[in-house]
Protein backbone atom coordinates (compact mmCIF):
# COMPACT_ATOMS: atom_id res chain seq x y z
CA UNK A 1 0.00 0.00 0.00
CA UNK A 2 2.86 2.34 0.94
CA UNK A 3 4.62 1.47 -2.35
CA UNK A 4 1.42 2.20 -4.34
CA UNK A 5 1.15 5.57 -2.62
CA UNK A 6 4.70 6.47 -3.63
CA UNK A 7 3.93 5.49 -7.23
CA UNK A 8 0.76 7.64 -7.23
CA UNK A 9 2.61 10.66 -5.85
CA UNK A 10 5.35 10.23 -8.47
CA UNK A 11 2.78 10.05 -11.25
CA UNK A 12 1.00 13.16 -9.99
CA UNK A 13 4.27 15.13 -9.95
CA UNK A 14 5.06 13.93 -13.46
CA UNK A 15 1.61 14.82 -14.72
CA UNK A 16 1.77 18.25 -13.12
CA UNK A 17 5.01 18.93 -14.96
CA UNK A 18 3.54 17.62 -18.21
CA UNK A 19 0.44 19.81 -17.95
CA UNK A 20 2.28 23.09 -17.57
CA UNK A 21 2.48 25.04 -20.81
CA UNK A 22 1.33 28.16 -22.55
CA UNK A 23 -1.93 29.43 -21.07
CA UNK A 24 -3.73 29.54 -24.40
CA UNK A 25 -2.40 26.22 -25.72
CA UNK A 26 -4.53 23.09 -25.48
CA UNK A 27 -2.83 19.80 -24.66
CA UNK A 28 -3.73 16.49 -26.31
CA UNK A 29 -2.44 13.18 -25.03
CA UNK A 30 -2.03 10.49 -27.65
CA UNK A 31 -1.25 6.81 -27.14
CA UNK A 32 2.46 6.21 -26.62
CA UNK A 33 2.46 3.92 -29.66
CA UNK A 34 4.95 5.40 -32.15
CA UNK A 35 2.47 5.23 -35.04
CA UNK A 36 -0.20 7.12 -33.13
CA UNK A 37 2.31 9.71 -31.95
CA UNK A 38 3.12 10.33 -35.63
CA UNK A 39 -0.57 10.46 -36.58
CA UNK A 40 -1.49 12.92 -33.82
CA UNK A 41 1.60 15.06 -34.35
CA UNK A 42 0.74 15.46 -38.03
CA UNK A 43 -2.86 16.40 -37.20
CA UNK A 44 -1.68 18.96 -34.62
CA UNK A 45 0.91 20.46 -37.00
CA UNK A 46 -1.74 20.87 -39.70
CA UNK A 47 -4.18 22.48 -37.24
CA UNK A 48 -1.59 24.89 -35.82
CA UNK A 49 -0.61 26.03 -39.29
CA UNK A 50 -4.21 26.70 -40.29
CA UNK A 51 -5.38 28.15 -36.94
CA UNK A 52 -2.89 30.75 -35.67
CA UNK A 53 -3.63 31.80 -32.11
CA UNK A 54 -5.47 28.56 -31.25
CA UNK A 55 -2.50 26.31 -30.70
CA UNK A 56 -2.53 22.68 -29.64
CA UNK A 57 0.37 20.73 -28.19
CA UNK A 58 0.68 16.96 -28.44
CA UNK A 59 2.27 14.67 -25.91
CA UNK A 60 2.22 10.87 -25.59
CA UNK A 61 0.47 9.73 -22.43
CA UNK A 62 3.11 9.36 -19.68
CA UNK A 63 4.46 5.86 -19.08
CA UNK A 64 2.85 3.77 -16.37
CA UNK A 65 1.55 0.29 -15.65
CA UNK A 66 -1.50 1.11 -17.77
CA UNK A 67 -3.07 4.11 -19.47
CA UNK A 68 -6.10 3.70 -17.19
CA UNK A 69 -3.84 4.14 -14.14
CA UNK A 70 -2.30 7.30 -15.61
CA UNK A 71 -5.68 8.84 -16.48
CA UNK A 72 -7.05 8.05 -13.02
CA UNK A 73 -4.01 9.65 -11.39
CA UNK A 74 -4.43 12.71 -13.61
CA UNK A 75 -8.10 13.00 -12.60
CA UNK A 76 -7.21 12.73 -8.91
CA UNK A 77 -4.47 15.31 -9.27
CA UNK A 78 -6.53 17.59 -11.54
CA UNK A 79 -3.77 17.40 -14.15
CA UNK A 80 -5.79 15.91 -16.99
CA UNK A 81 -4.99 16.97 -20.55
CA UNK A 82 -7.56 18.96 -22.47
CA UNK A 83 -8.03 16.07 -24.94
CA UNK A 84 -7.25 12.39 -24.61
CA UNK A 85 -7.23 10.38 -27.83
CA UNK A 86 -7.12 6.75 -26.76
CA UNK A 87 -9.86 6.14 -24.19
CA UNK A 88 -11.23 2.59 -24.02
CA UNK A 89 -14.98 2.85 -24.47
CA UNK A 90 -15.61 0.83 -21.31
CA UNK A 91 -13.88 3.45 -19.15
CA UNK A 92 -15.90 6.45 -20.31
CA UNK A 93 -19.01 6.00 -18.16
CA UNK A 94 -16.99 5.84 -14.94
CA UNK A 95 -15.35 9.19 -15.73
CA UNK A 96 -18.64 10.66 -16.96
CA UNK A 97 -20.34 9.78 -13.66
CA UNK A 98 -17.38 11.34 -11.81
CA UNK A 99 -18.19 14.60 -13.62
CA UNK A 100 -14.76 15.06 -15.19
CA UNK A 101 -15.72 14.87 -18.88
CA UNK A 102 -17.30 17.49 -21.13
CA UNK A 103 -20.72 16.49 -22.54
CA UNK A 104 -19.87 16.77 -26.21
CA UNK A 105 -23.47 17.08 -27.38
CA UNK A 106 -23.49 20.56 -25.82
CA UNK A 107 -20.78 21.75 -28.24
CA UNK A 108 -21.67 23.50 -31.48
CA UNK A 109 -21.52 21.23 -34.52
CA UNK A 110 -20.88 17.99 -32.64
CA UNK A 111 -24.21 16.24 -33.16
CA UNK A 112 -24.54 17.17 -36.83
CA UNK A 113 -21.01 15.87 -37.47
CA UNK A 114 -21.69 12.68 -35.50
CA UNK A 115 -24.93 11.88 -37.35
CA UNK A 116 -23.14 12.11 -40.69
CA UNK A 117 -20.30 9.87 -39.52
CA UNK A 118 -22.06 7.20 -37.44
CA UNK A 119 -25.22 5.10 -37.52
CA UNK A 120 -28.08 5.51 -35.05
CA UNK A 121 -26.95 2.22 -33.43
CA UNK A 122 -23.48 3.61 -32.72
CA UNK A 123 -24.92 6.83 -31.33
CA UNK A 124 -27.20 4.85 -29.00
CA UNK A 125 -24.24 2.72 -27.92
CA UNK A 126 -22.10 5.69 -26.84
CA UNK A 127 -24.92 7.69 -25.23
CA UNK A 128 -24.66 7.69 -21.44
CA UNK A 129 -27.49 6.98 -19.03
CA UNK A 130 -28.00 10.72 -18.43
CA UNK A 131 -28.68 11.24 -22.15
CA UNK A 132 -25.40 13.02 -22.90
CA UNK A 133 -22.50 11.85 -25.07
CA UNK A 134 -19.02 12.09 -23.55
CA UNK A 135 -16.93 10.33 -26.22
CA UNK A 136 -16.13 10.72 -29.90
CA UNK A 137 -16.27 7.37 -31.76
CA UNK A 138 -12.86 7.16 -33.39
CA UNK A 139 -11.03 3.94 -34.13
CA UNK A 140 -11.79 0.23 -34.01
CA UNK A 141 -10.11 -3.12 -34.58
CA UNK A 142 -12.76 -5.75 -35.38
CA UNK A 143 -12.06 -9.22 -33.95
CA UNK A 144 -12.53 -12.00 -36.51
CA UNK A 145 -10.98 -15.40 -37.34
CA UNK A 146 -7.47 -15.67 -38.76
CA UNK A 147 -6.81 -19.02 -40.43
CA UNK A 148 -4.04 -20.98 -42.12
CA UNK A 149 -5.19 -21.48 -45.73
CA UNK A 150 -3.03 -24.55 -46.33
CA UNK A 151 -4.41 -26.38 -43.29
CA UNK A 152 -8.03 -25.38 -43.87
CA UNK A 153 -7.94 -26.14 -47.60
CA UNK A 154 -6.87 -29.69 -46.80
CA UNK A 155 -9.87 -30.35 -44.57
CA UNK A 156 -12.58 -32.72 -45.72
CA UNK A 157 -15.46 -30.26 -45.45
CA UNK A 158 -17.46 -27.93 -47.63
CA UNK A 159 -16.86 -24.21 -47.15
CA UNK A 160 -15.36 -22.46 -44.17
CA UNK A 161 -15.85 -23.86 -40.64
CA UNK A 162 -17.96 -20.83 -39.74
CA UNK A 163 -20.48 -22.59 -37.46
CA UNK A 164 -19.94 -24.33 -34.13
CA UNK A 165 -20.39 -27.82 -35.57
CA UNK A 166 -18.11 -27.18 -38.56
CA UNK A 167 -15.43 -25.61 -36.37
CA UNK A 168 -15.55 -28.59 -34.01
CA UNK A 169 -15.26 -30.94 -36.98
CA UNK A 170 -12.25 -28.95 -38.19
CA UNK A 171 -10.78 -29.42 -34.73
CA UNK A 172 -11.28 -33.20 -34.95
CA UNK A 173 -9.56 -33.36 -38.32
CA UNK A 174 -6.65 -31.08 -37.35
CA UNK A 175 -5.89 -32.56 -33.92
CA UNK A 176 -2.51 -34.28 -34.15
CA UNK A 177 0.11 -36.03 -32.03
CA UNK A 178 2.93 -35.80 -34.55
CA UNK A 179 5.59 -37.08 -32.14
CA UNK A 180 3.58 -40.13 -31.06
CA UNK A 181 4.22 -39.29 -27.41
CA UNK A 182 0.57 -39.24 -26.39
CA UNK A 183 0.33 -35.44 -26.37
CA UNK A 184 -1.52 -33.31 -28.88
CA UNK A 185 0.77 -30.75 -30.53
CA UNK A 186 -1.44 -29.31 -33.28
CA UNK A 187 -4.78 -27.68 -32.58
CA UNK A 188 -7.55 -25.96 -34.54
CA UNK A 189 -7.03 -22.81 -32.49
CA UNK A 190 -5.89 -21.09 -29.36
CA UNK A 191 -7.19 -18.31 -27.16
CA UNK A 192 -5.86 -17.02 -23.87
CA UNK A 193 -6.67 -19.08 -20.77
CA UNK A 194 -5.71 -16.23 -18.42
CA UNK A 195 -8.47 -15.33 -15.97
CA UNK A 196 -7.95 -11.57 -16.28
CA UNK A 197 -11.13 -9.77 -17.40
CA UNK A 198 -9.92 -8.17 -20.62
CA UNK A 199 -9.05 -11.53 -22.17
CA UNK A 200 -12.79 -12.28 -22.40
CA UNK A 201 -13.03 -9.43 -24.90
CA UNK A 202 -11.15 -11.62 -27.38
CA UNK A 203 -12.90 -14.98 -26.94
CA UNK A 204 -16.20 -15.11 -25.03
CA UNK A 205 -17.42 -11.62 -25.92
CA UNK A 206 -16.99 -11.64 -29.74
CA UNK A 207 -18.56 -15.12 -29.85
CA UNK A 208 -21.46 -13.87 -27.70
CA UNK A 209 -22.01 -10.85 -29.96
CA UNK A 210 -21.85 -13.05 -33.06
CA UNK A 211 -24.41 -15.51 -31.68
CA UNK A 212 -26.80 -12.86 -30.29
CA UNK A 213 -26.75 -10.27 -33.10
CA UNK A 214 -24.86 -7.85 -30.86
CA UNK A 215 -26.89 -8.19 -27.64
CA UNK A 216 -25.78 -6.32 -24.49
CA UNK A 217 -24.35 -7.83 -21.32
CA UNK A 218 -26.32 -5.39 -19.13
CA UNK A 219 -29.82 -4.01 -19.59
CA UNK A 220 -31.82 -1.86 -17.17
CA UNK A 221 -28.98 -2.24 -14.65
CA UNK A 222 -29.33 -6.03 -14.59
CA UNK A 223 -27.43 -8.89 -16.20
CA UNK A 224 -28.81 -9.51 -19.68
CA UNK A 225 -26.54 -12.41 -20.67
CA UNK A 226 -28.28 -15.31 -18.90
CA UNK A 227 -29.56 -16.63 -22.23
CA UNK A 228 -29.07 -19.37 -24.79
CA UNK A 229 -26.37 -17.39 -26.59
CA UNK A 230 -23.98 -17.09 -23.66
CA UNK A 231 -24.68 -20.67 -22.59
CA UNK A 232 -24.04 -21.79 -26.16
CA UNK A 233 -20.71 -19.94 -26.30
CA UNK A 234 -19.57 -21.52 -23.02
CA UNK A 235 -20.63 -24.96 -24.29
CA UNK A 236 -18.82 -24.47 -27.62
CA UNK A 237 -15.57 -23.37 -25.99
CA UNK A 238 -15.82 -25.98 -23.23
CA UNK A 239 -16.12 -28.70 -25.89
CA UNK A 240 -13.08 -27.36 -27.74
CA UNK A 241 -11.00 -27.71 -24.58
CA UNK A 242 -12.51 -31.02 -23.44
CA UNK A 243 -11.67 -32.63 -26.79
CA UNK A 244 -8.18 -31.09 -26.91
CA UNK A 245 -9.05 -29.10 -30.03
CA UNK A 246 -7.82 -25.99 -28.16
CA UNK A 247 -4.67 -26.06 -26.06
CA UNK A 248 -4.78 -25.23 -22.34
CA UNK A 249 -1.09 -24.37 -22.50
CA UNK A 250 -0.08 -20.73 -22.10
CA UNK A 251 1.69 -20.34 -25.41
CA UNK A 252 4.57 -17.85 -25.19
CA UNK A 253 4.65 -14.64 -27.18
CA UNK A 254 8.27 -15.25 -28.19
CA UNK A 255 7.29 -18.05 -30.58
CA UNK A 256 4.04 -17.37 -32.36
CA UNK A 257 2.04 -20.66 -32.52
CA UNK A 258 0.21 -19.59 -35.69
CA UNK A 259 3.43 -18.95 -37.59
CA UNK A 260 4.84 -22.24 -36.28
CA UNK A 261 1.64 -23.88 -37.63
CA UNK A 262 0.84 -25.43 -34.26
CA UNK A 263 -2.57 -23.78 -34.41
CA UNK A 264 -4.71 -23.40 -37.53
CA UNK A 265 -6.74 -20.37 -36.45
CA UNK A 266 -7.21 -17.71 -33.81
CA UNK A 267 -9.59 -14.87 -32.97
CA UNK A 268 -7.68 -11.66 -33.59
CA UNK A 269 -7.71 -8.19 -35.14
CA UNK A 270 -6.21 -6.34 -38.12
CA UNK A 271 -2.92 -5.68 -36.30
CA UNK A 272 -2.06 -9.30 -37.13
CA UNK A 273 -1.66 -8.47 -40.84
CA UNK A 274 1.41 -6.24 -40.51
CA UNK A 275 2.92 -8.65 -37.98
CA UNK A 276 2.51 -11.66 -40.25
CA UNK A 277 3.69 -9.84 -43.36
CA UNK A 278 6.87 -8.91 -41.51
CA UNK A 279 7.68 -12.19 -39.77
CA UNK A 280 5.81 -15.15 -41.30
CA UNK A 281 7.63 -17.92 -43.19
CA UNK A 282 7.38 -17.51 -46.95
CA UNK A 283 5.23 -20.61 -47.49
CA UNK A 284 2.55 -19.63 -44.97
CA UNK A 285 -0.68 -18.41 -46.59
CA UNK A 286 -3.40 -16.94 -44.42
CA UNK A 287 -6.75 -15.19 -44.63
CA UNK A 288 -9.64 -14.11 -42.40
CA UNK A 289 -13.31 -14.93 -42.01
CA UNK A 290 -16.16 -14.24 -39.60
CA UNK A 291 -16.40 -15.36 -35.97
CA UNK A 292 -18.05 -18.84 -35.73
CA UNK A 293 -21.78 -18.80 -34.96
CA UNK A 294 -24.43 -21.31 -33.82
CA UNK A 295 -25.60 -23.67 -36.54
CA UNK A 296 -29.03 -22.04 -36.78
CA UNK A 297 -27.72 -18.47 -37.02
CA UNK A 298 -28.93 -16.30 -39.90
CA UNK A 299 -28.14 -12.76 -40.98
CA UNK A 300 -25.03 -10.62 -40.47
CA UNK A 301 -22.41 -11.68 -37.94
CA UNK A 302 -21.48 -9.09 -35.30
CA UNK A 303 -18.25 -8.99 -33.33
CA UNK A 304 -16.35 -6.92 -30.80
CA UNK A 305 -14.81 -3.77 -32.28
CA UNK A 306 -12.18 -3.00 -29.60
CA UNK A 307 -13.02 0.75 -29.74
CA UNK A 308 -10.76 3.54 -28.56
CA UNK A 309 -12.40 6.96 -28.49
CA UNK A 310 -11.61 10.62 -27.84
CA UNK A 311 -12.72 12.61 -24.79
CA UNK A 312 -12.42 16.20 -23.58
CA UNK A 313 -11.79 16.69 -19.87
CA UNK A 314 -13.57 19.43 -17.94
CA UNK A 315 -10.21 21.01 -17.11
CA UNK A 316 -10.14 22.14 -20.76
CA UNK A 317 -10.05 25.92 -21.11
CA UNK A 318 -11.74 25.94 -24.52
CA UNK A 319 -13.87 22.82 -25.22
CA UNK A 320 -15.27 24.27 -28.46
CA UNK A 321 -11.80 24.67 -29.96
CA UNK A 322 -10.88 21.21 -28.68
CA UNK A 323 -13.89 19.74 -30.52
CA UNK A 324 -13.15 21.67 -33.70
CA UNK A 325 -9.63 20.23 -33.68
CA UNK A 326 -10.94 16.70 -33.06
CA UNK A 327 -13.32 17.07 -36.00
CA UNK A 328 -10.26 17.52 -38.26
CA UNK A 329 -8.68 14.35 -36.84
CA UNK A 330 -11.75 12.29 -37.74
CA UNK A 331 -12.79 13.78 -41.07
CA UNK A 332 -12.16 11.71 -44.19
CA UNK A 333 -8.61 13.01 -44.54
CA UNK A 334 -7.88 12.22 -40.92
CA UNK A 335 -9.44 8.76 -41.20
CA UNK A 336 -7.37 7.94 -44.27
CA UNK A 337 -4.26 9.00 -42.34
CA UNK A 338 -5.37 6.70 -39.49
CA UNK A 339 -5.54 3.78 -41.92
CA UNK A 340 -2.27 4.59 -43.66
CA UNK A 341 -0.18 5.29 -40.57
CA UNK A 342 -1.60 2.89 -37.98
CA UNK A 343 -3.54 0.22 -39.89
CA UNK A 344 -6.49 0.83 -37.53
CA UNK A 345 -10.00 1.49 -38.76
CA UNK A 346 -12.17 4.59 -38.38
CA UNK A 347 -15.62 3.97 -36.96
CA UNK A 348 -17.66 5.45 -39.77
CA UNK A 349 -20.62 4.30 -41.86
CA UNK A 350 -20.08 2.17 -44.97
CA UNK A 351 -16.31 2.42 -44.80
CA UNK A 352 -15.72 -0.40 -47.30
CA UNK A 353 -18.01 1.19 -49.90
CA UNK A 354 -16.75 4.77 -49.58
CA UNK A 355 -14.83 5.63 -52.78
CA UNK A 356 -12.58 7.99 -50.80
CA UNK A 357 -10.90 4.94 -49.22
CA UNK A 358 -11.01 2.67 -52.28
CA UNK A 359 -7.33 3.02 -53.21
CA UNK A 360 -6.23 2.14 -49.68
CA UNK A 361 -8.17 -1.12 -49.68
CA UNK A 362 -7.12 -1.90 -53.25
CA UNK A 363 -3.51 -1.65 -52.08
CA UNK A 364 -4.24 -3.54 -48.83
CA UNK A 365 -6.60 -6.35 -49.90
CA UNK A 366 -6.19 -8.39 -46.71
CA UNK A 367 -7.77 -5.53 -44.76
CA UNK A 368 -10.95 -5.40 -46.85
CA UNK A 369 -12.66 -8.05 -44.71
CA UNK A 370 -12.14 -5.86 -41.62
CA UNK A 371 -13.53 -2.81 -43.42
CA UNK A 372 -16.73 -4.71 -44.19
CA UNK A 373 -16.92 -5.93 -40.61
CA UNK A 374 -16.88 -2.32 -39.30
CA UNK A 375 -20.62 -2.07 -40.09
CA UNK A 376 -21.26 -5.04 -37.78
CA UNK A 377 -19.35 -4.36 -34.60
CA UNK A 378 -20.25 -3.55 -31.01
CA UNK A 379 -18.10 -1.76 -28.48
CA UNK A 380 -18.99 -2.50 -24.87
CA UNK A 381 -21.88 -1.69 -22.55
CA UNK A 382 -21.80 1.93 -21.40
CA UNK A 383 -21.71 1.08 -17.69
CA UNK A 384 -19.33 2.26 -14.97
CA UNK A 385 -18.96 -1.30 -13.60
CA UNK A 386 -18.38 -3.12 -16.89
CA UNK A 387 -14.86 -4.21 -15.85
CA UNK A 388 -16.25 -5.81 -12.69
CA UNK A 389 -18.96 -7.51 -14.79
CA UNK A 390 -16.35 -8.92 -17.16
CA UNK A 391 -14.28 -10.07 -14.19
CA UNK A 392 -17.25 -12.05 -12.82
CA UNK A 393 -17.85 -13.65 -16.21
CA UNK A 394 -14.14 -14.45 -16.43
CA UNK A 395 -14.18 -16.31 -13.10
CA UNK A 396 -17.05 -18.50 -14.28
CA UNK A 397 -15.39 -18.92 -17.68
CA UNK A 398 -12.36 -20.45 -15.99
CA UNK A 399 -14.44 -22.83 -13.88
CA UNK A 400 -16.63 -23.97 -16.78
CA UNK A 401 -14.79 -23.56 -20.06
CA UNK A 402 -11.20 -24.23 -19.02
CA UNK A 403 -11.57 -26.70 -16.14
CA UNK A 404 -15.01 -28.25 -16.75
CA UNK A 405 -16.07 -27.81 -13.11
CA UNK A 406 -19.53 -26.46 -13.98
CA UNK A 407 -22.01 -26.89 -16.78
CA UNK A 408 -22.41 -23.88 -19.09
CA UNK A 409 -25.92 -23.22 -17.77
CA UNK A 410 -24.71 -23.34 -14.15
CA UNK A 411 -21.77 -21.04 -14.85
CA UNK A 412 -23.78 -18.42 -16.75
CA UNK A 413 -26.52 -18.44 -14.11
CA UNK A 414 -23.93 -17.99 -11.33
CA UNK A 415 -22.30 -15.14 -13.23
CA UNK A 416 -25.66 -13.42 -13.82
CA UNK A 417 -26.60 -13.71 -10.12
CA UNK A 418 -23.26 -12.25 -9.03
CA UNK A 419 -23.57 -9.41 -11.53
CA UNK A 420 -27.09 -8.58 -10.32
CA UNK A 421 -25.83 -8.42 -6.72
CA UNK A 422 -23.00 -6.14 -7.84
CA UNK A 423 -25.29 -3.82 -9.80
CA UNK A 424 -27.92 -3.66 -7.06
CA UNK A 425 -25.36 -2.75 -4.41
CA UNK A 426 -23.95 0.19 -6.39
Amino acid sequence: MKYSGIILISILILLSNCRNGKDNTLLIWSSNNSQEITLTSQAVARWNEENPGRFIRVQPIPEGQSSEEIILAAVVGKTTPDIYANMWQGSVQMFAEAGVLVPLDTLEGFMSFLKKRCSDEVIREITSSDGHIYQVPWKVNPIITLYNKGIFDALDMEGMPNTYSKYLEAGRQIQQDSDGDGYVDKWVGYTSVKVIWYQRLFNFYPLYLAASDGAPLISNNRAAFNNKYAIGVFHFLQELYNKDYFSRQRMGATQDPFMLERIASQFTGPWQVSFLEKFKPEHLEYAFYQIPVPDDHTGPVYTYGDPKNIVIFNTCKDPQTAWEFISTMINREGDLALLNITGQFPRRNKLADDPYFADFFKNNPKLQVFARQVDYIVGIDNHALIVEVLDIISQEYEACVIYNKKTPAEAIEAAAKAVNVLLKSN
